[in-house]
């Protein structure tokens, strides 16, 4: 009985270590790429996404900011005070958009969100009804 090595019988079958190369190595391209490919589109939606929280967030700011842009108006004619209650407007309704996005994209802050809504609209509706009541406070010069 005759013990042939594991080189022989591949030379022996026609089939060689350089094509065993000429496989393996554009397989392994392929993988690098497809790994290359989904990390940085994992990064570009995580990028997304902290864009958006970031955005969530700065509408919630802005309309804890309006009481005191209500309390500061240029005038109290009709058209500002209309002005302004577009914008409070326009706010709800983005700060409303976001709460539903959260909750389809991002369940997990979805809730923590809703109540800071709920608190923001609490605290900054009671103090833009004050600063209606209120006359205006222009701006302090210097």
């Amino acid at each position: 009985m005759q013990v042939i090595t594991t080189a022989q019988q591949t030379t022996d079958s026609g089939w060689t270590w350089t094509q065993t190369a000429a496989l393996i190595v554009p397989c392994i391209a392929l993988f690098g790429a497809y790994l290359t490919y989904t990390l940085s589109q994992r990064a570009v939606r995580r990028e997304s996404r902290a864009k958006t929280f970031a955005e969530a967030l700065a509408t919630v700011e802005e309309y804890l900011e309006m009481p005191y842009r209500i309390r500061r108006r240029s005038e109290s004619s009709p058209a500002v005070r209309q002005q302004l209650t577009d914008e409070v407007s326009g706010l709800l309704a983005r700060m409303a958009f976001h709460q539903a996005w959260l909750q389809i994209e991002a369940s997990a802050v979805a809730g923590p969100y809703s109540a800071l809504v709920a608190t923001a609209r609490a605290e900054a509706g009671a103090q833009m009804s004050l600063a209606w009541q209120h006359p205006r406070s222009p701006p302090k010069a210097g």
